[in-house]
């Protein structure tokens, strides 16, 4: 024997549940392990098998006989020296087949039906129009091997009117790919480089929202919820699907994807990426984006061209709908990106700044920064210098370019720390600040306060622009969003004025005071004042100016009255009064916004700066 059970020896059963079937006879010898008889417990086979080496000496049930735990089945005995008995061995039930088996197959099989290599002649259309698939772009977007996908095998809701079979080969995914992933892993390791990855698939259906793939966004966007993950949209398609047959209701206004994918909004950040048509639908969800990334040969617009013509409104092609060119100078677009490719690569690029500090950094010589302003306070320059040699080299990131001219706002690093960048363009009107640069200017900070981002201005304007034209554009309302954005946000603020300081402008750049930031430092180009100094003497000295004999008197008279005043505003005088913190050497720019940010408290886990970041 092989073991050392005493015998009689009785095997038991272990569960209540009925005898379907006995494995053995009276006389057959049994090993560990044997399968001596099956009990059916709640719809479920279990196996009863021999604890010990033996015989088998009786059986006390029969197939209908129900049992209970500890009642015998089987009595074993011990086994005879040079008994002719029938040897039962060890039944293995759980052989291992791999591949082989039929449910895995037809699992493995379903999943290679919705992947492009099953779709050639999708594919081929793709190539047509130079664009990638849905899952190309997914996957150059996510690290590889780190994508898990929810929803592969959806299909449309349109049974009663497609085959089955049409359904699974024709509308995979139900037209919308998405899941979890890690994006820049090599940059940032472990959960801050997470994200939700998704996308419409152009080639189902013209990427058209069906009610299926609503339900997988409202899925992904819970997700993105309770994980604070980054969601990274493709958003290319049609809108909404008007085709689907299996929805259990009329209109579809009860989906929850609008919903919820706008309470996102200041939670986590949003990246949508556009290539081609979009509209709609997949153009209202594009526009929730904390960022919009399109490429030269996008059409976003709120209607495409079978709404126009269903309105009444006439008849256009999709390509006059909303063209990039159009939308780059609107502000809908914050990035042009020439194909796909610089899409997604663009769209890494921009979400690293929300995902943490880089190690590795280098910078340009500070001393550069001494001759980026002129010594002529009248001659023009190009703040662009300014902001790339004062953050980490190849760190800027400038989103709205061909919008809101007057005012620079840019991503960008110092020593590896990510910050936001607000600054004068004094190529634009000098620097003075209109209806379009303070809704940018506005919504970027936001868009920093939301994420946790410092925000560093560069000051270098007149004042709010003036004058019967730019009143008529809002100004008043607008240029507040200034001033009750900048008081209320809860990242640092560090303010750096290059050169002109003057007036409400000025105060709306640095937060609401020269005292809202951590600090206000001035460049020894700076010059500061109520309102501009012609301004200031035209309106101040009036009465003397109209005394003056001849004109050639008026304008030296004015000409000295503003250099008089010039030599009042500079900034040694101003930091004499304290009005400000220092007047430093530009090439001291780094060390004092990186000792403040060094120095400031890190936001408590679960802080919530604002409900929602603006859309405009």
């Amino acid at each position: 024997m092989a073991d050392s059970a005493s015998f009689p020896h009785t095997v038991c059963s272990s569960l209540q549940g009925t005898i379907v079937s006995v494995e053995v006879a009276v006389g057959t010898s049994v090993v560990v392990g044997t399968v001596l008889a099956v009990v059916e417990s709640m719809k479920l086979h279990h196996e009863v098998c021999a604890d010990a080496a033996g015989v088998v000496a009786s059986i006390d049930v029969e197939v209908g006989t129900t049992v209970h735990p500890g009642d015998r089945l089987i009595q074993l005995g011990a086994r005879k020296a040079g008994a002719d008995v029938s040897v039962a061995s060890s039944v293995d039930t759980a052989v291992s087949t791999g591949l082989d088996r039929g449910d895995l197959r037809d699992v493995l099989d379903r999943h290679l039906l919705g992947l492009d290599a099953a779709r050639p002649d999708a594919v081929e259309r793709r190539r047509a129009k130079g664009r990638r698939t849905a899952r190309e772009n997914i996957a150059d977007l996510v690290d590889e091997g780190s994508f898990v996908e929810y929803g592969p095998l959806t299909i449309a809701a349109q049974s009663r009117r497609r085959e089955h079979l049409d359904l699974i080969t024709r509308t995979p995914a139900d037209g919308m790919i998405g899941g979890i992933g890690t994006i820049n892993g090599d940059l940032f390791e472990g959960r801050a480089a997470r994200a939700i990855a998704m996308s419409y698939d152009y080639t189902v259906l013209a990427g058209t929202q069906g009610h299926r793939n609503h339900r997988k966004k409202d899925r992904l966007f819970e997700i993105a919820e309770q994980l604070r993950l980054p969601i990274v949209f493709f958003t290319e398609g049609g809108g909404g699907r008007p085709g689907d047959t299996d929805t259990g209701g009329v209109t579809g206004l009860d989906c929850l994807a609008f919903l919820w994918f706008a309470e996102l909004s200041g939670t986590v950040p949003l990246i949508g990426i556009n290539a081609g048509y979009c509209f709609a639908g997949n153009a209202a969800i594009l526009g929730c984006c904390d960022v919009v990334i399109a490429t030269k040969d996008s059409n976003i617009g709120m209607g495409g061209p079978a709404m126009i013509e269903g309105g009444g409104l006439g008849v256009y092609a999709p390509t006059e709908v909303g063209p990039t060119e159009v939308q780059q100078v609107s502000g809908v677009i914050d990035i042009v990106a020439d194909d796909e490719a610089h899409a997604t690569t663009l769209a890494k690029r921009y979400l690293s700044y929300f995902q943490g500090p880089t190690a590795g950094w280098s910078c340009a010589d500070q001393a550069r920064l001494r001759d980026v302003v002129p010594v002529d306070r009248m001659r023009g320059y190009d703040v662009h210098n300014a902001i790339a040699l004062l953050f980490d080299t190849g760190s800027v990131l400038e989103l709205r370019c061909d919008f809101g001219d007057g005012m620079i706002t840019a991503l960008a690093r110092v020593e590896g720390r990510p910050v936001g960048v607000i600054a004068n363009n004094p190529a634009h009107l000098a620097g003075a600040i209109d209806s379009d640069g303070s809704d940018k200017a506005a919504r970027f900070m936001q868009l920093c306060d939301a994420h946790g981002l410092p925000i560093i201005t560069l000051v270098d304007t007149p004042g709010m622009m003036v004058g019967p034209e730019v009143e008529a554009t809002a100004l008043v309302r607008h240029c507040s969003r200034l001033f009750v954005t900048g008081a209320n946000v809860s990242v640092p603020m560090i303010s750096v004025v290059l050169r002109k300081s003057y007036g409400l402008g000025a105060q709306a750049m640095m937060g609401g005071s020269t005292k809202a930031p951590l600090a206000c430092v001035s460049w020894p180009t700076g010059e500061f004042g109520g309102m501009g100094l012609e301004g200031a003497v035209r309106l101040g000295y009036r009465k003397e100016l109209e005394q003056c004999a001849d004109d050639a008197a008026r304008d030296a008279l004015f000409r000295e009255l503003v250099d008089r005043l010039y030599e009042l505003g500079k900034a040694l005088r101003v930091a004499e009064f304290f009005e400000i913190d220092d007047v430093i050497d530009p090439a001291d720019t780094r060390r004092w916004i990186t000792m403040l940010l060094e120095s400031a408290l890190p936001r408590a886990p679960g802080h919530v700066a604002r409900p929602n970041i603006d859309t405009w």
